[in-house]
This record gives structure tokens, sequence and C-alpha cells, in this order.
């Protein structure tokens, strides 16, 4: 992957085809600002699945290894996987 481009939401509007082909082709994310300020990021698409697969790979990993903590601690207290992601989820809403 490239370097990022940074861009004004301005800039991006004129030229949307060419940021979404130099983030397909090229793999070149863009950044878009907005005032001044990042506010968010063209990627591929299939770096954008690669990407929310690491997450989701990684989240899943903490869950399993606070499972096996609590396993080894006993049952008192303790939460199943899926009540863990759910108040997950939760907190993030």
């Amino acid at each position: 992957m490239s370097e990022p481009v940074v861009e004004s939401m301005a800039e991006v509007r004129n030229h949307l085809a060419d940021v979404i082909d130099r983030a397909h082709r090229e793999e070149t994310p863009t950044i878009i600002t907005r005032r001044g300020r990042q506010e968010a990021v063209v990627i591929d698409i299939e770096e954008y699945q690669r990407l929310r697969r690491l997450a989701e790979d990684a989240e899943e990993a903490w869950l399993n290894r606070l499972a096996d903590e609590a396993e080894s601690e006993g049952t008192e207290g303790s939460v199943s996987l899926e009540g863990m992601a759910a108040l997950l989820r939760d907190r993030e809403s």
C-alpha cells in the first residue's frame, strides 16, 4: 500500500472516480479533509475487507483469551463468550 494522498472534500468531489481508481488500481488511500480536519478515507474494498477480518480475528482472540482466563478462575461471576460479545457491542453503541 502506498502512502496516502490527502485531499479536501472539495477536491475529492471534483474527481471522485479518480480517487476510487487510485485506491483500487494503485492501492493508494485518500484521506479526505473538511475544514482542515481528517474526516474519512477512501481505500480499496479488498483492503477494507482484509482490515475488517483482522479486526474481527483480533476481537475473537481477545474474547477467547478472556473466556479462558475466566474459566481458569472458576465459574462464579463469569459471562459466556456470547454474553461478553453482547456486552462489548452494547458498550460501543
